[in-house]
């Protein structure tokens, strides 16, 4: 088992995602450049943004940029959650200790990262995979940033205009797994936060880039499971996410077919609907 450094031994790569995003992304990339680690570096990739997003952070981080703290990559268009989070994956130096996916909707502080590289350092047993940690909206609301993976009824009752089957498919969402030492096991991490060794990424390897835009979190922490790795919820650690959410504001919309689109991948590819628990081994009872 690799031991990993605590947080002011190590380096970390952060790889951020924009779209349209000038009103958010100071704050994040403020936040992640004052973490204390070792060395940070930010690569930022700007998916195809008309809002200024890119012009801004090459204006405002100018120093940052030509230091090489910050690192900015533009598309043309919206190339997806996959392909652009791979071009940040594949930049990262060999020998970084870290990666931290985030969005640019967040604002992380250095008691949650102190708090999940120090998880990193001291665990004994299955190996850690990928860790996230609790995250709160603006309004100080808990969001479900560790979830039982998804299934068709799931999914169908989230998308019902019911409000009665929405709240049984939320449930359902929740793992009910025990928090022990501050870590829960759970099905999958939201991608808005994902903090893993870089040793997680050379093992299970990038993004599925068959999903434009989601549920490539799922694939991917699935992808952990099977390589032997635990998916891990710190509920000591804890960040701001404002939660600039797209696929929800038009239920018929190109967003949410690619969505579809990158479900049925999903299913077909980890040949489930209803029993996400097959793909398991059956002694892990906790999936749903």
């Amino acid at each position: 088992m690799i031991t990993l450094p605590t947080m002011g031994e190590a380096s970390c790569a952060f790889c951020i995602l924009t779209w349209n995003s000038a009103s958010y992304v100071d704050r994040c990339l403020d936040s992640v450049l004052r973490l204390p680690f070792r060395e940070v570096k930010a690569f930022v990739f700007d998916n195809g943004s008309t809002d200024g997003t890119p012009e801004h952070i090459a204006s405002r981080y100018k120093s940052e940029v030509s230091e090489g703290k910050v690192v900015l990559v533009c598309a043309d268009s919206n190339t997806g959650t996959t392909r652009s989070r791979n071009a940040l994956l594949s930049r990262i130096p060999e020998g970084t200790d870290y990666i931290c996916v985030l969005d640019s909707d967040t604002e992380v502080y250095s008691a949650a990262f102190e708090a999940m590289c120090a998880h990193y350092s001291a665990n004994e047993g299955r190996a850690i995979g990928v860790m996230g940690p609790r995250m709160r909206n603006e309004e100080g609301e808990l969001q479900f940033s560790g979830r039982s993976l998804p299934t068709l009824p799931i999914k169908l009752g989230k998308g019902i205009p019911m409000g009665f089957l929405r709240s049984i498919a939320a449930d359902a969402e929740v793992c009910d797994t025990p928090v022990r030492g501050g870590l829960q096991d759970v099905g999958y991490l939201l991608s808005a936060c994902w903090l893993l060794p870089y040793s997680t990424y050379r093992e299970v390897g990038p993004l599925d880039e068959d999903i434009f835009y989601a549920p490539e979190d799922v694939d991917w922490c699935v992808r952990v499971h099977k390589a032997g790795l635990r998916v891990v919820l710190a509920h000591d650690a804890e960040i701001l996410h404002a939660y600039q959410r797209l696929s929800h504001k038009k239920l018929i919309s190109r967003t949410n077919a690619s969505h579809m689109r990158g479900l049925a991948h999903y299913f077909v590819k980890h040949g489930y609907l209803f029993r996400s628990k097959r793909v398991w081994d059956p002694a892990i009872a906790w999936v749903r």
